[in-house]
């Protein structure tokens, strides 16, 4: 009987992040401000209530201000 040893792939993670921690405490005042009911959005200033769409604003506020976050797909 012959066994076969399953060769374990050694994937590297990346030790950079992707997200600035400054681009995540933009996310998370967003997100408390949307909690409170505080949010509005851009031109019409309706009021969000989608927890996506809070993340959004957050991160495009953290592309304006330059930190570290991805383009946009």
């Amino acid at each position: 009987m012959t066994t076969k040893k399953s060769a374990k792939k050694s994937s590297k993670k990346s030790s950079t992040r992707k997200y600035s921690p400054a681009a995540g405490k933009s996310v998370e005042r967003e997100m408390k401000a949307m909690k409170q009911g505080k949010l509005k959005s851009g031109r019409s200033g309706k009021k969000v209530t989608n927890p996506k769409q809070a993340i959004a604003i957050g991160l495009s506020e953290a592309r304006k201000a330059g930190k570290k976050v991805p383009e946009k797909k």
